[in-house]
C-alpha cells in the first residue's frame, strides 16, 4: 500500500532539510574560517560546474520521477523505464565530462578547483533519487543520506582549518554527493528486475530523449535565475566577496523555502497517479489544500525572515557579512513566490503533461532575469541580483497562475488565503512594535522574535477560526494513520 501524503511529506521534508541542514550548520564555521572571498570563489566555480551537471541530467530528475510514478505498481514497466533513462544518463554525462575537462584545461583562473569539481559531475551519473521519489519511497532516501551527511559534517571540522583549505572543502562537498548517490543503488535489487533491463529496450531511448528535451529547456531557464546570477556577479563585479554575500543570504532563504517545496516533491507523483486514473476531483482537492499550506506557512516565514535578518546574520555569519542582511530582506518574498509556483508548476503542470505552459513561464522569467541582471548587477552588485531574482520569480508565478485557470479557481485560492494574510500582517506589526520597544542583544532578540512571531500568528489564526488549521489539529488529535492532512480521501 502507498504511504500517505503526510508520511511522504515528512520523509521528504527530512531529506530536503538534511541536504541543506549540514551545510547550514557548517556555514558559520566556514564563513569565518574561509572568509567571504573564498566562499565567493566556491560559489562562483560551483555555479560553472552546475551548468554541466544540468546537461548531464537532461531533465531526468523531473521526467524520471513522473514516468516511474505512472507505472509505480508495475515492476516490469518501471524496471524498463529505469534502464532506459540510465542509458540516456550515461551518454549525456560522458559528453558533459569531455566538454568540462576541456574547459578546465583551457581556463587559467581557479583551474585546480575546476578539476576537483569533476567529481561532482561524475556523481550526477549515479543520482537515482528520482526513481525512489517516483515509487514514493522517501524513507530509503533519507536514512542513507543521513550517514553520508554526518561524515561530511565531521570531515569539514576535521580538515578545513584556514582560508587555504578551499580545495579540501570542495573535495569534501563533491565526494559527499558521490557517496550519497552511490548508496541508493544498494536498494535496487529488491525493486528492479534486472533481467528485464536488456538492450531490447534501447529503441525506446529516442522517445525519452524527445520528452526529456522538452523538460530540459525550463531547467536551463531555471538555472539562469538561480545560478547564473552568481556567475554574473562573479564576472561583472571584480571583487568575488559580493558573490559570498549573495550566496550566504540566499542559502538561508532557500532553507526556509525547503519547508514548502518538499510538499511538491511528494505530491507530484501522487497527482501524476491521479492523472493516469483521470481523477480530476482528487487533483483539484489536493491542489487547493496545497495552496492553503503554502500560504499558511510561507507568509509568516517571509515576514519573519525580513524581521529576523538584522539579528540572525551577525550571529550566524559574523560582522563581515553585514551586507547579507539587506540581501536576505530583499530575497525573502521568493519564499512565497516559489512556494506558490511550485504548486502550479511542479505539482500541477508537470504531472498533467502541460510542459509547454510550464516552459513558457520559466523561459520568460529567465529572460527578464538575465536582461535585468546585466544592468542591475553593474550598478548595484549583489543587491541588483537579489532584486532581479525576486522579479523573475514573481513573473513566473503570474504566468503559471494564468496557465492553470481552466483547472483551478484562482479567486478561490486567494480567497482561502485571507486568514493567513491577516494573521501574518498582525504578527508583523506586533513583532515590529515589540523589537522597537526592547533594546536587547541579538541572541535574545532573535529568540523573542521567534517566540512572539509563532505564538501571535497561530493565536490569530485560532481567533479567526481557520478551517485548514483546525483540520490539521483534528488530524493529529485523531491519530488515524490513513486520515491525511491534505486529503482525507486520498487513500
Amino acid at each position: 500500500m502507498k504511504k500517505s501524503v503526510t508520511q511522504n511529506y515528512i520523509y521528504n521534508l527530512m531529506f530536503q532539510i538534511l541536504t541543506v541542514i549540514f551545510p547550514i550548520i557548517t556555514t558559520p564555521y566556514l564563513a569565518r574560517i574561509l572568509g567571504a572571498e573564498q566562499i565567493g570563489i566556491f560559489s562562483y566555480t560551483f555555479s560553472i560546474v552546475t551548468y554541466f551537471v544540468l546537461f548531464s541530467s537532461l531533465g531526468i530528475n523531473l521526467y524520471g520521477q513522473r514516468e516511474v510514478a505512472y507505472v509505480q505498481d508495475d515492476k516490469e514497466k518501471r524496471s524498463k523505464v529505469f534502464f532506459e533513462l540510465i542509458c540516456v544518463r550515461i551518454v549525456t554525462t560522458t559528453i558533459a565530462l569531455i566538454i568540462f575537462l576541456t574547459f578546465a584545461m583551457l581556463i587559467k583562473e581557479y583551474k585546480i578547483y575546476y578539476y576537483l569539481w569533476t567529481l561532482e559531475l561524475v556523481a550526477s551519473l549515479f543520482d537515482i533519487s528520482w526513481y525512489f521519489q517516483g515509487i514514493e519511497q522517501f524513507k530509503k532516501i533519507i536514512f542513507r543520506n543521513l550517514i553520508v551527511k554526518i561524515l561530511s559534517f565531521i570531515s569539514i571540522f576535521l580538515f578545513v582549518k584556514n582560508s587555504n583549505d578551499l580545495n579540501i572543502y570542495i573535495l569534501i562537498y563533491a565526494l559527499t554527493t558521490f557517496i550519497g548517490n552511490i548508496s541508493l543503488w544498494f536498494y535496487l535489487p529488491n525493486s528492479i528486475d534486472f533481467k528485464l533491463t536488456t538492450m531490447k529496450n534501447f529503441h525506446k531511448i529516442g522517445m525519452h530523449i524527445k520528452s526529456l528535451v522538452i523538460l530540459f529547456v525550463p531547467q536551463i531557464a531555471t538555472k539562469v535565475y538561480t545560478v547564473l546570477d552568481k556567475t554574473m556577479i562573479g564576472t561583472i563585479v571584480i571583487d568575488k566577496i559580493e558573490v559570498g554575500y549573495y550566496e550566504q543570504s540566499q542559502k538561508i532563504v532557500y532553507l526556509l523555502l525547503t519547508i514548502l517545496t518538499s510538499l511538491g516533491t511528494v505530491l507530484m507523483p501522487r497527482i501524476a497517479s491521479y492523472f493516469s486514473q483521470n481523477n480530476k476531483e482528487k487533483i483539484q482537492d489536493a491542489i487547493y489544500k496545497s495552496y492553503n499550506f503554502v500560504f499558511m506557512i510561507g507568509l509568516p516565514l517571509m515576514f519573519g525572515s525580513i524581521l529576523s535578518s538584522k539579528y540572525l546574520i551577525p550571529i550566524y555569519l559574523g560582522s563581515e557579512y553585514e551586507k547579507s542582511i539587506l540581501l536576505m530582506q530583499i530575497l525573502s518574498p521568493i519564499i512565497l513566490f516559489v512556494g506558490l509556483s511550485n504548486v502550479s508548476g511542479i505539482q500541477l503542470l508537470i504531472p498533467l503533461k502541460r510542459q509547454k505552459q510550464y516552459n513558457y513561464s520559466i523561459i520568460a522569467g529567465a529572460i527578464v532575469n538575465f536582461i535585468l541582471n546585466i544592468f542591475f548587477i553593474k550598478y548595484l552588485s549583489s543587491v541588483g541580483a537579489a532584486i532581479t531574482t525576486v522579479t523573475a520569480e514573481f513573473i513566473i508565478l503570474i504566468i503559471q497562475l494564468v496557465s492553470i485557470k481552466d483547472i483551478i479557481n484562482i479567486k478561490k485560492v486567494f480567497k482561502n488565503s485571507i486568514n493567513y494574510w491577516i494573521a501574518s500582517i498582525g504578527m508583523l506589526v506586533f513583532c515590529y512594535i515589540s523589537i522597537n520597544l526592547l533594546n536587547l542583544n541579538n541572541y535574545i532578540m532573535l529568540i523573542l522574535l521567534g517566540t512572539f512571531g509563532v505564538s501571535s500568528y497561530f493565536l490569530l489564526l485560532l481567533l479567526l477560526r481557520d478551517k485548514y488549521l483546525t483540520s490539521i489539529f483534528t488530524y493529529f488529535k485523531s491519530r488515524k494513520k490513513h486520515n491525511e492532512i491534505f486529503d482525507k480521501n486520498i487513500e
